[in-house]
């Protein structure tokens, strides 16, 4: 290990930066945050620098370097573009003894500034030894992605309960268990939602009425491109216990929940339902009250056709925690995919999703409502009753003509798209590979002009060079 890891104390303390560029001002802006006491040396500085001056946030000494002005600093650091005044800064810092930095040469370091994730007062540093620091960037970028920004809160509260707990928990085991099952509990749950009181009441109650009910969190999967998957949702995923899970969530996506994880389908498919929503239901509340963090992953979003809201009030007549990540909903990402815009000025002044697939019994659609012109229509669960779509469109008054696409297996690699007129919805419906979904619409003749995504790219390149020629 050529660099001991240390997390120093700059409160107050002089530190001294020599530069006023660019690099300088990046630098200014992480020592500032520590509340170092800065002092820095430069003939000028740029307006990022300039504006911090302003507002008195450091001392600008205005002028050359000169070896005073480290005398009694805690740290140096030189980010000027002066070569050999940097190697200069360095000796006469090594000569005071005085930790020194140059920036972006590592023989004249005595310390290096490692990629930092912040989540104060939790820090994590990430350092390559200042032999490869765009690969301790590109790691840090991605343990961004797994540590959510509400770690902080949870640390600082914890902070202030770690006496108490201590004089009400002997064990050290103890302590421990009681300390992970807060941080991946219903008491890191309400920290996350914002409710801090709220997360100290749970923190108390857990202290004294040790509770085991666990919680229940929706996640919208997205429409199947795993990148599509929210952040929020990524964090949720690797911190499943069990995972209900339905056909429309991809296996990309499915790769990302935590190994560990008992992942069950409870997925539904038109005429071949495997699992009753009531078989559902009761999967969540039993995982739940065995204290397990139970995750609702739904393709799409979970209050957009998906049956979120049922789900919840299930939890909710139980006394189940629960929260919602909302996800990427089929017409957003299959449209934008397939390079059909749901709205645009000349040709569509709204949107309406709808789904086809209505519970029995339930309010028929408002068909001559749906059947006017300049809006798009975006029917989820429509293919088998396509026909009957096309047909009431057409009898209220849309034109037979009204151009249409049918999206299968949207945002994946095997995404397919069928472009056509509205009389032909229930021929092409048929053909679509699923899940699909019906855009109806002017702006679905779009996609021969706008597709971006897929084979069909090269399809569409082909077809207009075929019409130019025609």
């Amino acid at each position: 290990m050529e660099y001991l890891p240390l997390f120093v104390d700059l409160r107050s303390r002089k530190v001294v930066l020599v530069g006023g560029g660019d690099v300088a001002a990046r630098k200014a802006e992480l020592l500032l945050r520590a509340n170092a006491a800065l002092v820095i040396i430069a003939p000028a500085l740029n307006s990022a620098l300039q504006q911090l001056c302003e507002q008195q946030y450091f001392t600008w000494i205005e002028g050359e370097y000169h070896p005073q002005h480290i005398e009694k600093s805690y740290l140096v650091i030189a980010a000027t573009d002066d070569a050999e005044l940097n190697k200069k800064i360095f000796h006469d810092a090594e000569k005071q003894q005085i930790f020194v930095n140059v920036v972006d040469d590592k023989p004249l370091c005595s310390f290096i500034v490692p990629s930092i994730i912040d989540r104060d007062p939790v820090v994590i540093a990430i350092s390559s030894g200042g032999t490869a620091p765009v690969l301790a960037r590109l790691l840090r970028e991605k343990l961004e992605t797994m540590l959510p920004s509400y770690l902080g809160h949870m640390a600082e509260i914890a902070g202030r309960w770690r006496e108490k707990v201590k004089s009400s928990i002997s064990s050290m085991r103890e302590r421990k268990r009681f300390w992970e099952k807060s941080f991946s509990g219903h008491f890191a749950s309400l920290v996350e939602k914002g409710q801090l009181s709220q997360a100290e009441l749970q923190l108390e109650k857990q202290l004294y009425e040790p509770d085991n009910t666990g919680e229940l969190v929706l996640v919208g999967a997205g429409p199947g491109d795993a990148g599509l998957l929210t952040l929020k949702g990524l964090q949720v995923l690797q911190n499943a216990d069990v995972v209900l899970y339905d056909h429309l969530v991809s296996d990309e996506v499915l790769e990302l929940v935590r190994r560990d994880a008992d992942k069950i389908c409870v997925g539904k498919r038109a005429k071949a339902h495997s699992v009753l929503q009531e078989e559902t239901n009761a999967l969540i509340v039993t995982f739940a009250s065995q204290g397990k963090k139970v995750v609702r992953l739904k393709g799409g979003d979970p209050f957009v056709f998906g049956r979120g809201g049922e789900e919840l009030q299930i939890a909710a007549e139980a006394g189940i925690p629960f929260q919602v990540v909302p996800g990427i909903t089929a017409a957003i990402g299959a449209t934008a995919y397939a390079g059909i815009p749901l709205t645009h000025r000349e040709h569509s002044q709204s949107v309406t999703f709808i789904t086809g697939h209505c519970k029995e019994g339930g309010n028929e659609l408002d068909w001559p409502a749906l059947a006017r012109g300049n809006q798009t229509l975006a029917i989820y669960m429509g293919t088998v009753k396509a026909e009957h779509i096309s047909q009431q469109l057409i009898h209220f008054g849309r034109s037979p003509e009204t151009p249409i696409a049918v999206i299968g297996c949207g945002t994946r690699q095997n995404q397919h798209v069928l472009s056509g007129k509205l009389y032909e919805l229930a021929e092409l419906a048929h053909q679509a590979p699923a899940p699909a979904l019906l855009v109806i619409g002017e702006v679905a003749a779009l996609h021969q002009q706008l597709a971006w995504f897929g084979d069909q790219v090269e399809k569409n390149r082909w077809r207009s060079a075929v019409l130019e020629l025609a």
